[in-house]
């Protein structure tokens, strides 16, 4: 990710881009984390509460590793939140719902950031291809930069959460679709596989990492599909609806 910011060789814009990427990197994982916290809260859990984890605090959630990986390969992690399925009034369901919510926090960090993006994109548009006669001391030409580095903002921050949830939702420990899956294993099998988690994360990410030194990126595939889907539609639509305020 890191080496696609920097490749076109603008420094001030690979700076800006940068700066903007990081905070959505920080509440994609944060918001992941703590949505896991809250779900096995709900289910009975307190484990999470307990130690301070029901929070977006980037500070509270962050590994220093994972998120460096994140942002020059791609992937990445944050500390896992601490859950004690003895606490679970129905562990399986427990389990299964706490794994689902972190990806779902970031499916409604993505559709969210989809939106947001396709709203200033419109405007951003509207900007650059009609001619605006204001008497206002304010730059125009500054408003319109404003409004692309939001659009390159909130893109950016749909393309990581909707990587991160397809990312996570890899049936096999110690990814979320493995707590999912765990509802529909025989307990046998499901532990049998668990014993392997470590070396499975390893694989997986050393296979990914091969893949990205090629250029070849599944999960990244999937969410550019997912945010052009829903980006191209909404910013038409802003477009149509904004496009009188600007003639």
């Amino acid at each position: 990710m890191l080496f696609s910011i920097l490749e076109d060789g603008d420094l001030q814009s690979a700076l800006i881009s940068l700066l903007l990427i990081l905070p959505m990197m920080a509440l994609a994982l944060s918001a992941h984390e703590a949505a896991h916290g809250w779900m096995a809260y709900k289910c009975g859990d307190p484990t999470a509460y307990l130690m301070g984890r029901l929070t977006l605090n980037p500070l509270k959630h962050l590994d220093p590793l994972g998120f460096l990986f994140l942002l020059i390969f791609g992937y990445g992690w944050a500390k896992p939140v601490r859950i004690d399925a003895r606490n679970f009034r129905n562990p399986r369901r427990g389990m299964a719902l706490t794994g689902a919510a972190g990806p779902g926090a970031n499916l409604i960090l993505g559709l969210l950031c989809a939106v947001l993006g396709g709203f200033f994109y419109a405007l951003y548009y509207c900007r650059v291809v009609t001619t605006v006669s204001t008497a206002s001391i304010t730059d125009p030409g500054f408003l319109t930069n404003c409004m692309y580095w939001l659009y390159n903002m909130f893109v950016n921050g749909a393309m990581i959460n909707f990587l991160f949830m397809v990312f996570n939702l890899i049936p096999v420990p110690p990814f979320d679709g493995s707590r999912i899956a765990f509802v529909f294993l025989p307990n046998k099998l499901y532990f049998g596989i668990m014993k392997y988690e470590r070396q499975i994360m390893m694989g997986m990410l050393i296979a990914l990492l091969v893949l990205s030194r090629f250029g070849i990126s599944p999960f990244g595939w999937i969410a550019s599909k997912l945010t052009v889907g829903i980006l191209e539609p909404v910013s038409n639509l802003f477009f149509k609806l904004l496009l009188p305020a600007f003639t």
